[in-house]
């Protein structure tokens, strides 16, 4: 009840309807309100708005808003006939839901006039007066009636009232005998207020009570202050009863309405009958806005249930982040330590290195000091010969010394810099461009099984990822089966959402599934979707694999050839699994060719007789005897040969692994060949003495009984 306060308040006061009346636009307004938001029009514009006595609402004229800018938030809000726009006089309020209002014309009330007055009481309408709807400010011109020549909206004004009477007081139980308690539930059927305990005591759900209706309080209130239905009376005849429907107006009206005035030539209806209808219509509408407010509450709650979680993942995702952060850290702390140890290496062996050289140094010193000075001890004796005698060795060792002391011995060996660099801008580069990337793998695609289907021995398959995931995709795999429940193989990598997986064995089960990946690895995989191959080969000749000099017709069942040489066409399918039967009618035959009839793999050479070489298995066949041959090696003539009109059958039975000939519904020789694996295209090869039709989806020949699968036959 609550949800329809709002329905019950006027746009421009904001407060519970009084006296509501309903304007052409279908929105009501308080008829006070309608008073205050009156605007004059000029009196030149007084020819457009006076209209014939009897007119109904439907005469009012619209403006063409889209033409004039009769509303705008600069003028004064409320347009007239003709594009002039008045500008009030008199400074404008704004009701409590932002409507502006301007003051009536009317004295206003003193103060302690708090009650609205009579319609009767105020003052007349002035000529020429506008008023513009305050929701859809569809602005409207009033004839001399005024606003009397609005209908009253009576219904909403009984809904108001017992909607306020409904919040008055709590409802007491009717049964406790002494302090009633507060009624929790109202039966319909006995119109009585119940309290829980009184309920159970006096109207236990059971028997002939279990089938009475129980409402709450305030709804079995309304319904039990419902005021009975009033007679409506005519707004233009005010002593005539409302009793018809004018279809065409969309109205109500009195027989007067229909005796004289614009509403005779009008379909109308009983008005019973059109109240009924449009309850029904309403009930119906009802229903449909129902279903979408449960969904709206569903969705409500899925919300809610998101604003959880999102402050659940928000947690996550901050505490992930700190520790990503934190270990970052740690790295760099770890680095950091390891580059501190390798300064102080460097450190100790610079210091080592000069130690060593000022140890070498002042050691080479002293013994240089130490010869120098003993050499002047030399030179100050006196002696001759005795000086002559060590004077040479002396004079070398000086020498040696002096050499000693040379290029390189007085220049440090170490330098006091560090050669050593620390390159932090590629990290701090990258610390500034850290950021956000995608974190997670995709959700697993859905399969769009109203697009996936099977066609022959191809299947298409569509998917699509959920419609609320923003993880970012780069590509699809798309896996399948082979058809024989065993395990899946990839048959299509990439960003499309569709794809059509041809060549697969007729009559088979496959298994399909997708999933998607980005640069953070792999998701999950769909749902798994069974589709079944069509049970019987339906295929046609293959224009695109076929020799240039063949020629199509009949949907590329029938082929015929441009030249002399024999030339080969392959079916549009492939076989590698099952029982397969077709044939092909020699349409014409002329001056006894040789066509070949049989079996071959996609490479097969195009332009020689079909069997001529390893890639294919075939008989040839002219008008009296045939011969197979494979690898251009003949065998098994049989007698026996075509015609124009005969009919030619092949039989691939890979349970057994053997290709069987027919001419005519009999067996042409003995089995032609065996021990066949892999994949096998029809053919034939044929010149231009010749022209053939195809003919697939036939059931196998009523004398061959298909052999046991043989598990090596299973070939992709």
């Amino acid at each position: 009840m609550d949800e329809m306060e709002e329905e019950l308040k006027c746009p421009v006061c904001g407060s519970f309807y009084r006296e509501p009346i309903i304007l052409p636009c279908s929105h009501n307004i308080c008829l006070a309100c309608a008073r205050n938001i009156l605007v004059q029009t000029p009196e030149a514009e007084s020819p457009q708005s006076s209209r014939a006595s009897g007119s109904g609402v439907s005469d009012y004229d619209y403006l063409d808003l889209d033409k004039m800018s009769l509303y705008s938030e600069a003028d004064s809000g409320y347009g007239s006939y003709g594009g002039f726009v008045s500008a009030p006089t008199t400074p404008c309020q704004k009701s409590p839901n932002g409507v502006r209002v301007f003051p009536p014309a009317v004295p206003q009330p003193g103060p302690q006039q708090h009650l609205l007055p009579h319609p009767a009481s105020l003052p007349p309408i002035p000529r020429n007066s506008c008023i513009t709807c305050p929701q859809c400010h569809r602005s409207l011109i009033l004839d001399d009636r005024g606003l009397r020549g609005f209908p009253k909206n009576r219904v909403l004004e009984g809904v108001v009232d017992r909607y306020q009477q409904s919040k008055a007081a709590a409802l007491k139980c009717q049964l406790c005998e002494k302090s009633p308690k507060e009624a929790t539930v109202m039966c319909e059927q006995c119109d009585v207020f119940y309290c829980d305990p009184c309920r159970l005591r006096c109207h236990p759900p059971r028997g002939p009570l279990a089938k009475h209706r129980l409402v709450p309080p305030a709804q079995g209130r309304i319904s039990r202050r419902a005021s009975p239905r009033k007679i409506s009376t005519c707004t233009e005849h005010e002593l005539e009863n409302l009793s018809m429907y004018c279809v065409q107006c969309k109205m109500p009206v009195c027989y007067q309405c229909l005796e004289e005035g614009k509403h005779g030539t009008h379909e109308v209806k009983a008005l019973g009958a059109m109240w009924k209808l449009h309850k029904g219509q309403l009930s119906q509408a009802l229903n449909g806005l129902s279903d979408r407010a449960t969904e709206a509450k569903e969705f409500l709650v899925q919300l809610r249930n998101m604003v959880q979680h999102i402050q659940e993942n928000g947690v996550e995702f901050e505490a992930c982040l700190v520790a990503q952060c934190d270990a970052l850290i740690d790295a760099l702390n770890r680095r950091k330590a390891q580059l501190l140890a390798q300064v102080n290496k460097e450190h100790e062996h610079k210091l080592k290195v000069v130690r060593d050289q000022i140890s070498h140094c002042t050691v080479k010193l002293r013994q240089t000091t130490g010869l120098m000075e003993y050499c002047l001890e030399v030179i100050k004796e006196n002696d001759p010969s005795g000086f002559l005698q060590i004077s040479d060795a002396l004079i070398r060792r000086v020498h040696m010394t002096e050499s000693q002391w040379g290029k390189g011995t007085l220049t440090p060996r170490m330098t006091s810099d560090f050669d050593l660099t620390l390159d932090s801008g590629p990290l701090l580069q990258t610390i500034h461009q850290l950021d956000f990337v995608q974190m997670k793998v995709p959700a697993a695609p859905i399969l769009q099984l109203e697009e996936c289907c099977t066609q022959n021995n191809s299947a298409t398959l569509s998917w699509k990822q959920p419609p609320l995931s923003t993880i970012a995709v780069e590509g699809y795999i798309l896996e399948l089966d082979d058809g024989n429940g065993g395990p899946f193989r990839e048959v299509y990598v990439g960003t499309e959402t569709i794809c059509t997986v041809d060549g697969l064995h007729f009559n088979s089960t496959y298994k399909s599934r997708v999933k998607a990946f980005n640069s953070s690895g792999v998701g999950q995989y769909s749902k798994t979707l069974i589709m079944q191959t069509s049970e019987i080969a339906w295929f046609t000749f293959d224009p695109v694999s076929a020799h240039p000099d063949i020629v199509f017709s009949n949907d590329n069942l029938t082929v015929s050839c441009n030249s002399y040489d024999d030339r080969v066409v392959l079916g549009s399918a492939a076989f590698s699994r099952g029982v397969h039967y077709w044939e092909m009618t020699v349409d014409r035959y002329d001056n006894h060719p040789d066509p070949a009839f049989g079996i071959s793999r996609g490479d097969v050479l195009k332009d020689v007789m079909l069997g001529k070489d390893d890639k294919a298995w075939a008989m040839y066949v002219d008008n009296n005897r045939s011969w197979f041959m494979h690898n251009n090696s003949h065998t098994n003539r049989t007698d026996g040969g075509v015609a124009k009109g005969s009919t030619i059958g092949m039989l691939l039975d890979f349970t057994r692994r053997i290709l069987i000939f027919l001419i005519n519904d009999e067996q042409q020789g003995p089995v032609a060949f065996e021990s066949l694996e892999g994949a096998y295209y029809p053919a034939i090869s044929l010149n231009r003495n010749v022209q053939v039709t195809l003919h697939t989806g036939l059931p196998i020949p009523d004398f061959y009984t298909p052999g046991e699968a043989d598990p090596t036959s299973s070939v992709c």
